[in-house]
């Protein structure tokens, strides 16, 4: 259809890169990513359908099925401005409600032309919104009692609100907040060459700011070997390209803003200071053309450098305790997979984890013993696709439904059921003043 055409996911494309700066390539790859759940909301109606048992007792059936809510509402971010939007919106139409969507003031013009595409098309008016604004026009979507239920995408602090707000004023809430996420390589067995690449992708692909990154790398084995792998991984990262999103051959794009580079400044400043090895310093980087962007090169810090990380004493260097959602990888090296597992279930956050491995017992072994929702098997970014679910959890989530697939189905829909009593003479028995019990006198 119109939003599948080239030109239109081209001039969407544009607009992302304009606005959030990532790569050309990469927001194309936004869009493709947002479209595959439209498709996937085009077969919801089987996922609509309810249960049904008749003849319960003489003349009594009982059938349920999903109805939905109404009004519902979306306050997406900036990192992904295609995407996310349409995590929401297209589900939640397709099971039968209007929308209300709240693009990022930071990048609003993705939202805007899908939802005129939409309209162009034939979508009757009303039936998706958007609103621009702040704090005050989302406190009125959490507030508004024709709302049902809100979906967000975003930080710790604005989601906590958000969820709290809504659900105080009874609104269903589903909001995916901050993660760190985790990689473990065990080094005895992983195809070195192909687990760098990835994992370098993985890191400072979109700059880092993908909830989904990988932002922590636990080297499992001999600590001397693991000074060889993060020097594969310094010379495969400096191999990346800083610039305009624009440019042709542009790996790594700005950062969203200039409070976001200098807060990752500052942050890997104070690894540094707390005794962190910076690998490779992505700081001071200039662009040609660009001098005053907010361009940060990939950067590492190491915090095994010297000695194994013990993993039953808490990590406190701020390049593994804090969520910088910029183009920076922290590595730890630990002995055994029993203790990477430790660090990472240890993590507060639970969006994702992935291991890199030619060993099936440490995938299995890795696979039932993470807490993260979602887990890769060499696999450096385990987002599901859209039949599936995005099952974050721990601190990664507020709320209990996860974003489209099934949980989306649910999330965007209520249950009714119907029980109805059909006697095939008058005078039947509809029932007196006791309880109701089936088959009983």
């Amino acid at each position: 259809g119109c939003l599948e055409g080239k030109e239109v996911r081209k001039e969407i494309a544009y607009w992302i890169t304009l606005e959030q700066g990532k790569t050309t390539a990469d927001a194309m790859g936004d869009v493709w990513r947002g479209l595959e759940v439209v498709e996937a909301s085009c077969r919801v109606g089987s996922e609509m359908l309810g249960d049904s048992m008749q003849n319960l007792s003489n003349g009594l059936d009982t059938i349920s099925y999903r109805v939905p809510l109404g009004v519902c509402a979306g306050i997406a971010p900036f990192n992904f401005p295609a995407m996310i939007p349409l995590w929401m919106f297209p589900i939640a139409i397709a099971t039968g409600n209007t929308y209300v969507l709240k693009p990022t003031e930071r990048a609003p013009s993705a939202s805007l032309l899908l939802t005129k595409y939409l309209n162009d098309i034939g979508l009757p008016p009303g039936v998706l919104n958007v609103v621009n604004g702040g704090k005050d026009t989302v406190d009125g979507m959490l507030t508004h009692n024709d709302v049902k239920a809100v979906s967000f995408v975003g930080s710790n602090k604005v989601g906590k609100y958000i969820h709290d707000v809504g659900s105080r004023h009874g609104k269903r809430v589903q909001a995916n907040l901050g993660a760190k996420n985790h990689a473990t390589v065990m080094m005895e067995d992983a195809d070195r060459a192909s687990t760098i690449k990835a994992i370098v992708g993985a890191a400072f692909g979109a700059a880092g700011q993908r909830c989904m990154a990988l932002s922590v790398m636990i080297l499992v084995g001999d600590l001397e070997e693991s000074r060889c792998w993060v020097k594969e991984l310094k010379e495969e990262a400096e191999k990346l390209r800083v610039g305009s999103g624009f440019v042709d051959g542009v790996d790594v794009g700005p950062l969203i803003s200039k409070e976001a580079k200098s807060r990752a400044e500052d942050i890997i400043q104070q690894s540094i200071d707390d005794g962190a090895t910076c690998v490779l310093d992505g700081r001071g980087v200039t662009v040609q053309g660009y001098e005053n962007g907010n361009f940060l090169a990939p950067t590492i810090i190491n915090l095994s450098d010297e000695s194994y990380v013990d993993s039953n004493s808490p990590i406190g260097n701020p390049a593994y305790t804090e969520e910088i959602f910029a183009p920076v990888l922290t590595v730890l090296t630990v002995p055994s997979l029993d203790e990477a597992i430790s660090i990472t279930n240890r993590n507060a956050y639970g969006n994702g984890c992935a291991i890199f491995t030619s060993s099936g017992g440490a995938a299995r072994k890795y696979q039932y013993e993470i807490e993260a929702g979602q887990v890769g098997i060499n696999v450096p970014i385990p987002v599901p696709l859209p039949f599936f679910s995005f099952t974050g959890n721990k601190s990664s989530i507020r709320g209990d439904v996860n974003f489209y697939g099934s949980s989306g189905v649910h999330f965007f829909t209520q249950l009714k059921t119907v029980t109805s009593n059909w006697q095939y003479a008058t005078g039947g028995d509809l029932g007196g003043v006791t309880m109701p019990v089936l088959g009983k006198n």
